[in-house]
């Protein structure tokens, strides 16, 4: 599962998604991309499970690049338990994602193939993403 090997604080506060991404919403590495159409907290269980879901249809043909990695810890408290008395222990990592961000990209396969994995890679994830395409691509 994706996580930091370290980080410098064990708690984080949470933030606010708000506007389009401003990094990392352009293809720099593969021919074919998917891109997030909704802000969300992707975990690294729902990034591995795209990737699997990726390769398996590629059959290991072509290279898949991640774009995105779970590095802000959340917090989460037990059930049945009071509120207050501080905050809740560290359950997990979320990579946050704004509108327009790249999650995956894929090379080294045809078009047709690439969309296919890509959807279904995409369906592993909770939120709407857009198929994209690099514009010098010439098939």
């Amino acid at each position: 599962m994706l996580q930091p090997k370290k980080t410098k604080f064990r708690r984080q506060q949470k933030g606010r998604m708000k506007g389009m991404a401003q990094r990392g919403n352009q293809l720099a590495f593969g021919s074919f991309g998917i891109k997030a159409t909704e802000s969300c907290w992707l975990t690294g269980r729902q990034i591995e499970a795209a990737r699997q879901a990726v390769t398996r249809y590629m059959k290991r043909e072509g290279q898949l690049w991640i774009r995105v990695f779970p590095d802000k810890p959340y917090t989460r408290k037990p059930a049945e338990v009071r509120m207050g008395k501080g905050k809740g222990s560290p359950e997990g990592f979320v990579c946050p994602v704004t509108p327009g961000r790249l999650l995956l990209e894929v090379e080294g396969v045809p078009y047709e193939v690439a969309k296919e994995a890509l959807r279904l890679g995409a369906q592993k994830l909770p939120i709407v993403t857009k198929f994209v395409v690099r514009r010098d691509y010439v098939e």
